[in-house]
């Protein structure tokens, strides 16, 4: 690859994507830190949303969301990019922190799965991979939310409503799916939409976006 190509502006948008790696890291970390003591963040409301195992479908379609979105700002809109990945750094390295300094759990997943489907057979590979810690606020809620709004961002002059539609619907059933599949209680879903509602404001206030040099 020529030194041109590098220079161009796809490839220098990918510097906003650095901070990805670090994220990794951390979350890995916090994943295998020993903790003694965790708090539940299961309220006896929980106890009355019904098991649906065929809703890890969009649980796990939110790393198809997350990355497409990116991957397609990345191409089309330097500066939707650019506000979609400070969304995300904010958000997740908030999310760590939090997991940090208060470790949480949840235990309402179900003990044993009656019926053997594809759906149940991917969530107990879900469930060996994605523990039942670090779960206030829920990332998954966090990250689709961040989605959504980057779409909203990137159409905002009228460009393909549809696409922003779409996204809002699986945003949504991804956020539902958290709590559907029991991998996170309400108490999670309500600090992923907290989170989110203070960065999205933070991130995508006018000011953010009203710069003439949006597309680099």
């Amino acid at each position: 690859m020529s030194p041109t190509n590098l220079r161009s502006p796809v490839w220098l948008r990918l510097r906003g994507a650095l901070w990805v790696p670090a994220y990794l890291a951390v979350f890995a970390l916090l994943e295998h830190l020993p903790r003694q003591h965790y708090w539940a963040t299961q309220l006896p409301l929980d106890a009355g949303i019904p098991f649906c195992p065929a809703f890890v479908v969009f649980y796990c379609l939110w790393y198809v969301l997350l990355i497409g979105t990116g991957l397609f700002l990345l191409v089309r809109d330097g500066g939707a990019f650019r506000r979609y990945m400070q969304f995300l750094a904010l958000t997740f390295f908030l999310s760590a922190a939090v997991w940090f300094l208060i470790p949480s759990c949840q235990n309402l997943r179900p003990t044993h799965m009656e019926e053997s489907s594809i759906f149940t057979a991917l969530l107990s590979l879900l469930y060996r991979i994605d523990t039942n810690t670090n779960v206030f606020p829920s990332a998954h809620v966090v990250g689709a939310i961040g989605a959504a709004l980057a779409v909203w961002d990137w159409q905002r002059p009228g460009r393909h409503r549809g696409a922003l539609i779409l996204t809002a619907v699986l945003a949504g059933l991804i956020c539902l799916s958290t709590v559907l599949i029991k991998q996170h209680a309400l108490l999670d879903v309500l600090g992923g939409l907290l989170l989110a509602a203070g960065a999205g404001w933070f991130v995508y206030r006018p000011a953010k976006s009203s710069s003439p040099n949006n597309q680099t």
